[in-house]
């Protein structure tokens, strides 16, 4: 089984887990709820705490509202889980006379889950475009063994893309961050056909060996 399918599996899992336990915790009532907001005014914590508790279905029909975006349900829920709580927290401190616990709650978990929608289709873009820079890189390095006979210097590598030395190690330093992050969704394994370019262990050498 690939990496990747079994995360998911794994990560379907724990979504299925959550459901079941979901399924042992009340939703809070409107009269508890008024109830424990008054109490959460006065600092209680158990108080925050059932808020939390009682609304973590709230949270969960937000979440599967993200669902299909491009991140696991299962991360979705987190982030509106802490959403949740954060907004208890903040609701509890604030003069609410004006605001509606549901509707504050609501805006908050949706602003959670927007923005980490959008940082995963950020992520993916730059993806999208390291892996294709490294594609680039590697044809180019190709090319110029074939012509001259050898490897290529990254000088050389930078002359001809038209970009300083400087910029073809960014190239590698992503690539070498993004695999340190285990990032999924990149195609990094062209990276290491780079003629030229030897990628070691050792950070401490700016991550990389380039063979002149």
């Amino acid at each position: 089984m690939k990496k990747k399918e079994y995360n998911k599996r794994m990560h379907d899992d724990f979504y299925q887990m959550y459901l079941e336990e979901m399924g042992n915790i009340p939703p809070c009532t409107r009269d508890e709820q008024e109830r424990l907001l008054k109490e959460a005014a006065e600092g209680r914590k158990e108080a925050k705490k059932r808020l939390v508790e009682g609304n973590l279905r709230t949270a969960l029909e937000y979440a599967r509202e993200y669902d299909g975006r491009g991140v696991l349900i299962t991360d979705l829920v987190q982030e509106a889980n802490m959403a949740l709580m954060m907004a208890v927290e903040e609701f509890s401190a604030m003069e609410n006379g004006r605001l509606a616990f549901d509707s504050f709650t609501g805006r908050k978990i949706r602003e959670a889950l927007t923005a980490a929608v959008e940082e995963q289709q950020s992520a993916c873009q730059t993806g999208e475009e390291l892996a294709a820079r490294v594609n680039v890189l590697q044809k180019v390095s190709q090319a110029l063994a074939g012509e001259l006979g050898r490897e290529a210097t990254v000088e050389e590598l930078a002359d001809k893309m038209k970009m300083s030395v400087e910029e073809i190690k960014g190239i590698m330093k992503m690539a070498m961050d993004a695999m340190s992050m285990n990032a999924e969704t990149m195609d990094l394994e062209a990276l290491a056909e780079v003629e030229g370019i030897e990628i070691t262990e050792d950070e401490a050498a700016e991550d990389y060996d380039y063979e002149e």
